[in-house]
């Protein structure tokens, strides 16, 4: 399940970026007394209160007809749109604005929850100008200082509160969630109308078509209830010319974080670009279960090597995804799509295996016994026992005497055996060297 998402959003030079920065505890929004300077939207993570959440920082709404102030009213309207949560930041040293009118209009017009945040409450004196805040619309008005940290208990607390419930955020645990990922036009919405037999979703030649992550319930024959999570291509940073473009590249993220399994789409016309190399990045280092499609299949020319070479080039561009399955399928012909739904079953089952720790350490001391630990410096590693420590994906503590004597090349023995031995072939291995107490 996805982050809940808040967005702060407000006028130019409210001290939007400097809240941002507060809440997620860096500085990684620009901040400088001039407007305009916050152009396109930020995403972080952050916590409070042990709930976990992303925030936006976006750029000061306008409306008038000056360089870029339609750009970055149009990625505000965007941030708006996909937020769970609204913060609105006004400022007590200017007090109510005709734009901070403007938009109240729209932030009451999106039906989504807003804290009203009125910056630069410095000292106590300025806390009762803070009441003319009410004529607004949107509420209790609550008084911060961005620069000096305060009142921001008060104002997480709200945030939070307002959080949707999350048991009407999460489907029912049988329930099999993937999604589909990839560069724009590799067919991922045919795909998905082809998997379903239905057209369930758009389809076009034009490249970004998809603008949200659709799901899409559905269930197999033998009575196998899935969730397929359609999302937007996601474009190489440099070429996100159009402005939803880049909004489509965070619900893409958040899809992959509400899958158990992934699909990383491939054109077989256009072959393998470096920008699938990062696309897939993203659900390797959610620790995704991966399957790797090739789509278009059909429209190559077939020699006798021609799937074998190929693979193997896949296999030679994404090291990092060793243990992804790869089939070729076409959306047009529907060729081999129906095995798509049982190698998901198989990745998901694998991503959810729990092992024994008397059968884990049974394999350990083979693997131990068969390539003895490593030396450095004159310091042998001393491997004492394993434990599998959670799935999604499967996590192992390797208890050892000094974990910086672990080579990673040792720690990827390790996990090609505990792979091999118990069939985690499809899914990612988490391995933690831990020192022994």
């Amino acid at each position: 399940m996805a982050n809940p998402l808040v967005a702060i959003i407000g006028r130019p030079n409210v001290g939007k970026s400097t809240i941002f920065n507060r809440i997620i505890g860096d500085r990684l929004a620009i901040v400088q007394d001039e407007p305009g300077v916050t152009r396109d939207r930020i995403y972080a993570d952050a916590e409070w209160l042990g709930k976990d959440f992303s925030v936006i920082d976006t750029g000061g709404i306008t409306f008038d007809d000056l360089p870029l102030h339609e750009e970055i009213k149009v990625q505000a309207e965007i941030a708006i749109d996909e937020a769970d949560v609204i913060v609105m930041v006004t400022s007590v040293k200017e007090g109510i604005t005709d734009l901070d009118d403007q938009v109240a209009l729209i932030l009451q017009q999106s039906n989504k929850p807003v804290v009203l945040a009125v910056n630069k409450t410095d000292n106590p004196e300025l806390r009762n100008e803070i009441y003319e805040f009410y004529g607004l619309g949107l509420g209790d008005p609550l008084p911060v200082s961005g620069s000096h940290g305060l009142g921001f208990g008060d104002l997480l607390d709200a945030v939070v509160a307002n959080f949707p419930n999350e048991a009407n955020m999460a489907y029912d645990q049988d329930i099999i969630k993937f999604c589909l990922i990839g560069r724009p036009n590799v067919g991922k919405s045919s795909l998905v109308n082809a998997i379903i037999g239905e057209d369930r979703v758009i389809v076009s030649e034009l490249e970004g078509t998809t603008r949200d992550a659709i799901d899409t319930p559905f269930m197999t024959q033998d009575g196998q209830d899935y969730v397929m999570i359609d999302t937007a291509g996601i474009r190489r940073r440099g070429k996100v010319y159009e402005k939803t473009e880049k909004y489509s590249v965070m619900r893409a993220q958040r899809a992959i974080d509400r899958s158990d399994v992934v699909l990383c789409v491939l054109d077989a016309e256009t072959g393998i670009r470096d920008q699938d190399k990062k696309v897939f990045g993203y659900a390797h280092q959610a620790g995704k279960g991966i399957i790797i499609l090739v789509n278009k299949w059909d429209t190559i020319k077939k020699e006798t090597n021609t799937m074998r070479d190929f693979e193997l080039q896949i296999r030679d561009q994404f090291r990092y995804l060793h243990y992804a399955p790869i089939l070729f399928v076409s959306a047009k012909t529907k060729q081999r799509l129906e095995v798509i739904p049982e190698l998901v079953d198989r990745v998901y089952y694998n991503r959810n295996q729990r092992v024994k720790s008397s059968l884990l350490n049974d394999v350990l001391s083979d693997a131990l016994a068969s390539n003895p630990a490593p030396s450095k410096s004159g310091k042998r590693l001393k491997v004492f026992y394993a434990t599998q420590v959670a799935t999604n994906p499967p996590t192992f503590v390797v208890f050892v005497n000094d974990p910086d004597l672990m080579h990673f090349s040792y720690e990827r023995f390790l996990e090609n055996r505990f792979r091999e031995s118990f069939d985690f072939y499809d899914t990612p291995i988490q391995i933690i060297p831990r020192a022994r107490k």
